[in-house]
């Protein structure tokens, strides 16, 4: 039996890079609506993964918006667990650890499907807003330093967006992150 069959509130649907995990939280459904788990410290430790939250926050984005692809370096780089209340995205994932440099995954994580992903250190994350009004969750095991704030240029790396019209980008994603070719990876 798997590892990820152990897992009590957190169905595990796939990894989509190693160590990154596409999981689907169990809920609960009655008149007054629904309630979602969707974290478990001792669960988390069951898959040997130590996530402890020290920061959360949440972005709301507009159809067509590209966030990403960020993350923070060393010694302050984090793991991320990503969620969507509200909208739908196409959560896009770039390995930057030594042993899996230039791995892409992505997944749809919606409000419908509930969808949660764990992003381990050495992995840049962003998104593709698919609908208006879109709110991704962010739990991450270390505070924001903005001395350590990293990103890849989204365009960068070779992964097809399959995108309409041209993105909306905030002023540093469109200007102020590396490009992949050129990026020094020190994970």
């Amino acid at each position: 039996m798997s590892i990820f069959k152990k897992i009590m509130s957190l169905n595990f649907l796939e990894q989509l890079l190693p160590g990154c995990y596409l999981m689907s939280p169990k809920w609960s459904t009655d008149s007054r609506g629904e309630f979602i788990k969707t974290f478990q410290s001792s669960e988390y430790r069951s898959l040997s993964i130590n996530f402890d939250i020290r920061e959360e926050f949440y972005s709301v984005s507009q159809q067509n918006v590209i966030r990403g692809m960020h993350f923070q370096m060393p010694p302050h780089d984090h793991e991320k667990m990503v969620y969507c209340t509200s909208g739908s995205v196409l959560d896009v994932l770039l390995d930057l650890r030594k042993e899996g440099y230039g791995k892409v995954a992505c997944a749809k994580i919606s409000k419908n499907n509930r969808h949660i992903i764990y992003i381990p250190r050495g992995v840049a994350h962003g998104f593709l807003s698919l609908e208006d009004n879109t709110v991704m969750i962010y739990k991450t095991s270390s505070e924001h330093v903005p001395t350590h704030d990293c990103g890849i240029k989204w365009d960068s790396f070779g992964f097809d967006w399959k995108l309409t019209a041209p993105p909306t980008l905030s002023k540093r994603d469109e200007e102020g992150l590396a490009n992949f070719d050129t990026f020094i990876t020190p994970f």
